[in-house]
C-alpha cells in the first residue's frame, strides 16, 4: 500500500481551499441585492435547454476562484462536443437573478438537463472534466475525446 505523496497533499489542500473560497463568494453573492429581479428572456432555463441537445450549465462568476478554473473546462466541452452537447455559463454576480431563477445555494453550480429539457443532476463546486464526462456518460451521453 502506497503513503499519500506530498502532490498528493497539496492537492487535497488545495481543494479545501478553493471550496473555502466557493463558500464565501456563495455568501456574498446571497447578500447582493443590488441586482434586478428579472432575468433576460435568453438565459431563462427554456431558453438555453430542450433544443435537442443535452445542457450542461455552469452557474459562477468571472470573480469566483473555483468558476476560474472551471473557465477552461467549460471551453474545452464547448469546442470538443459542440455536436453532442450545449454548455453554457451564466454569471450570477452580474446578473443576480439568475441564483434565484435557477436556484443556486453555492457556486460554481453546474446542472445537466437531457435533450428534453429536464433537470437531471446538479453539481456544486468544482466539477473536473473527467468527472463531467463520466456523469454524461452515466445518462447514456457518450461523448468520445477526439483524436
Amino acid at each position: 500500500m502506497k503513503g499519500i505523496s506530498t502532490m498528493d497533499k497539496a492537492i487535497k489542500i488545495a481543494i479545501v481551499a478553493i471550496l473555502i473560497a466557493a463558500v464565501a463568494v456563495a455568501i456574498v453573492v446571497r447578500q447582493d441585492k443590488s441586482g434586478s429581479d428579472n432575468v433576460p428572456a435568453e438565459f431563462e432555463p427554456e431558453q438555453l435547454t430542450g433544443k435537442g441537445l443535452p445542457v450542461m450549465i455552469d452557474l459562477g462568476s468571472d470573480q469566483c476562484i473555483p468558476c476560474k478554473m472551471m473557465a477552461p473546462i467549460l471551453e474545452e466541452l464547448k469546442t470538443e462536443y459542440t455536436d453532442k452537447l450545449s454548455v453554457h455559463f451564466l454569471d450570477v454576480r452580474k446578473l443576480p437573478a439568475l441564483s434565484k431563477a435557477y436556484n443556486i445555494k453555492l457556486i460554481p453550480t453546474q446542472i445537466f438537463y437531457d435533450s428534453s429539457g429536464k433537470e437531471l443532476f446538479r453539481h456544486e463546486g468544482f466539477y473536473a472534466k473527467e468527472d463531467i464526462i463520466a456523469k454524461w456518460r452515466e445518462f447514456g451521453i457518450e461523448l468520445n475525446q477526439k483524436q
